[in-house]
């Protein structure tokens, strides 16, 4: 049986080169792309066994990207390679599409860590994060709690029901546009908002603003 086949997912050139430097010599690294449209095009076609996959891509976003690329090659094994620590979104990926999740600052070695552990059907996840996500579970581990604002999603929601944009939203928070922008659409979709005025009469109604 040969090497595993690997495809890469960000839209940063040394990031990208980089990391298959740090692969090569265990993987096959059967392709690169830079957005997320990219990437479900070229691992239709190439199959490989795993994707590394950057959560900020131009296009359509590395966590939109995952998802799609689950329900089309559900054998394929996701790692989700990111800057954001945010314990929400870690879970998000997690729960719907990702096997792995690390961070860019991560050691080398985590990456091939994670990519054999997916490959061998686990799952891994960056060690900074895994406490988070723990420390989730423990202060609320009922699947079928109540839905609840989380602490970073009251933040989110109230500036931006206050007429904050996301870049506004994001400096504030020190945190990506990117980042706001998931947590906007994961409130909206958890609590069935369609428009950015339903947000605002969300926000009132529960006392944000």
């Amino acid at each position: 049986m040969g090497r595993p086949r690997i495809l890469l997912a960000d839209d940063h050139a040394m990031v990208v080169e980089a990391i298959r430097k740090l692969l090569e010599s265990e993987f096959e690294i059967v392709g690169t792309v830079s957005d997320g449209q990219q990437l479900l095009k070229l691992a239709t076609e190439l199959k490989p066994d795993a994707v590394v996959i950057d959560l900020g891509m131009p296009l359509l976003d590395g966590m939109e990207a995952g998802r799609e690329l689950k329900r089309l090659l559900p054998g394929c094994k996701l790692i989700a390679l990111t800057m954001s620590e945010d314990s929400e979104i870690a879970a998000a990926a997690l729960r719907s599409w990702a096997s792995g999740y690390l961070l860019k600052k991560s050691a080398g070695s985590e990456l091939v860590k994670a990519i054999w552990e997916s490959l061998k059907g686990r799952s891994y996840v960056t060690p900074k994060v895994a406490r988070q996500l723990l420390e989730q579970f423990v202060r609320d581990p009922r699947p079928d709690r109540d839905k609840v604002l989380t602490p970073r999603q009251r933040q989110v929601l109230q500036l931006l029901a206050e007429g904050r944009t996301m870049k506004e939203a994001a400096i504030s928070l020190h945190i990506t546009p990117r980042t706001i922008a998931f947590h906007k659409y994961r409130i909206m979709e958890e609590f069935d908002l369609k428009t950015n005025s339903d947000l605002v009469r969300f926000a009132l109604r529960e006392r944000v603003i």
